[in-house]
């Protein structure tokens, strides 16, 4: 009862737009997405999301960035949550160099990703930038499946958040994903290269 209620706190502290989202999330059994411009949310470090908060605009107060950032390193208590969930995650190398914060916040959420792409339950695949077109040109977008084994997918973009459920659509989507992960960097592939993105700072 306890974790329930400390659940919906959390949420709570959330963007209003994500919080249907972010009920559903904490419960799936899988969850793939593809970003093209920032590293996930689930895969954020503290500071680079405090930074990405505090490059909001509108400017966000200090109270909302600090909720705002509590909510999300919340969220990825979905890493390790016993029954282990299915974690997929197709970023761009492009989200990789994007700037956030200053170097050190960088190196950070570099080594950061390389510990989480370790987990036995979670696959890290960078579509490199030299791979021009390919299936993701659209967007970011997730696919997951629920504890009642329905699919559904989720589109976002300038703070308007959409569970998607028409199975045609989700349909699409798990198409989509599968495309971008034959096209991306493979697991030990896409590891070297954000190992070369540490060593280049």
């Amino acid at each position: 009862v306890l974790e329930a209620l400390q659940g919906e706190v959390d949420r709570a502290k959330l963007p209003r737009f994500f919080r249907n989202f972010a009920l559903i999330e904490a419960e799936a059994v899988s969850r793939f997405s593809y970003d093209p411009l920032l590293v996930p949310g689930l895969l954020q470090t503290e500071a680079y999301a405090r930074a990405l908060f505090a490059g909001h605009c509108p400017p966000l107060s200090e109270e909302i960035i600090e909720q705002h950032t509590e909510a999300r390193l919340s969220r990825q208590k979905l890493l390790t949550r016993v029954p282990l969930a299915e974690l997929s995650f197709i970023i761009s190398e492009e989200a990789l160099r994007n700037p956030v914060g200053d170097t050190e916040v960088m190196r950070g959420q570099w080594q950061h990703l390389l510990e989480v792409g370790a987990l036995r339950n979670v696959e890290v695949q960078v579509m490199p930038a030299a791979c021009g077109f390919h299936s993701g040109l659209n967007g970011p977008f997730v696919v997951l499946e629920t504890k009642e084994h329905q699919h559904l997918g989720y589109i976002e973009s300038q703070e308007v958040g959409c569970v998607v459920h028409d199975p045609a659509e989700v349909s699409a989507f798990g198409l989509r994903y599968g495309k971008l992960r034959s096209q991306a960097l493979n697991g030990v592939e896409s590891a070297r290269l954000i190992e070369r993105l540490v060593g280049e700072t």
